[in-house]
């Protein structure tokens, strides 16, 4: 028999989770990046940021110990749901790689998908300021980086563009929407001028 129920991830299991799993600094650093856009693109479309947010922290949980595109996001999707987690969350974690085949049909997989890949760009153009301050990027900046298809080579520009797209807004508006919800969690996320890795940018996620 089935033991499995749905749960309310509360935050600390899923940073737990995110831990076990992920032990470079870089990736969970790359997770909260994500949970911070997600809760608020939540707020601002009427979301619950507490469940668009734990999607976000989870969405690469498995990828350190499963990177390739035969067991992520599948192994991770196997023991959300063994933890009991709903499958809202799971559905948008599939959905946020294409070679699964899963629809997003929630506006939260929509998400998701437009800020995932976007998110880890950002970081990247931000690290090679010479700042390395978030405060110091511009749209225009993004978009010149996305130009060149050597830098951050491993971002998929195409997923970006489409995630746009689907969630249907303006891409200037959302690359400064990005920014800016990362700026609020700048010294967390070591994007405020003080992080000095140069390895980001090679252990970025093409999930």
């Amino acid at each position: 028999m089935n033991q499995n129920i749905d749960i309310e991830p509360t935050r600390e299991d899923a940073w737990n989770l995110l831990c076990e799993y992920t032990q470079s600094d870089s990736l969970r650093r790359h997770a909260l990046g994500v949970e911070q856009v997600m809760r608020k693109i939540a707020e601002r479309s009427g979301g619950d940021p507490d469940l668009w947010g734990t999607t976000g922290l989870l969405h690469d949980f498995d990828y350190e110990k499963y990177p390739t595109a035969d067991e992520h996001p599948y192994m991770g999707n196997k023991i959300l749901k063994e933890r009991g987690y709903p499958e809202e969350i799971t559905d948008a974690i599939m959905g946020h790689a294409n070679y699964t085949g899963v629809q997003r049909e929630s506006m939260m997989a929509k998400a998701l998908y437009a800020v995932d890949e976007l998110t880890g760009f950002i970081f990247a153009v931000t690290y090679v300021r010479p700042s390395k301050s978030i405060h110091e990027v511009k749209v225009k900046s993004v978009k010149k980086k996305l130009k060149q298809r050597s830098f951050a080579a491993s971002v998929n520009r195409e997923d970006i563009e489409e995630g746009i797209e689907e969630l249907a807004v303006d891409r200037n508006e959302h690359i400064q929407f990005v920014i800016d919800a990362l700026k609020e969690k700048a010294e967390e996320l070591g994007l405020a001028g003080t992080f000095t890795e140069s390895n980001y940018v090679t252990e970025l996620s093409s999930s």
